[in-house]
């Protein structure tokens, strides 16, 4: 997320808005977002019913948490970029850059 919040003007460039969703509650999520100082980007809470987004995107874990994964979704709702990653290792921000530029 800090890397998202210092391209977050990089983002708005190309006409996105960056958000997070966890599975997690909104407080907990509140407190995440302050322990990381990217109060700019919306974090939404797939709470309850519990996972019910990321069961909807295919990344709901079995015990109930969720592949770290980036989503772009175009303006039409079709998502057209997926990356499912390791915690420590998403991918280059200019990666991102790259496939938002082709969709322009």
């Amino acid at each position: 997320m800090p890397s998202y919040e210092a391209d977050l003007a990089r983002f708005e460039e190309v006409d996105t808005q960056v958000l997070g969703i966890t599975v997690d509650s909104v407080d907990s999520n509140a407190a995440w977002v302050e322990s990381l100082g990217t109060e700019n980007i919306p974090v939404l809470s797939d709470y309850w019913p519990h996972g019910q987004v990321a069961q909807a995107y295919g990344v709901l874990r079995e015990h109930g948490m969720t592949e770290r994964a980036i989503f772009i979704v175009d303006k039409a709702g079709i998502i057209r970029y997926i990356d499912i990653h390791e915690f420590d290792a998403p991918p280059d921000n200019d990666v991102l850059f790259d496939t938002l530029r082709n969709l322009e």
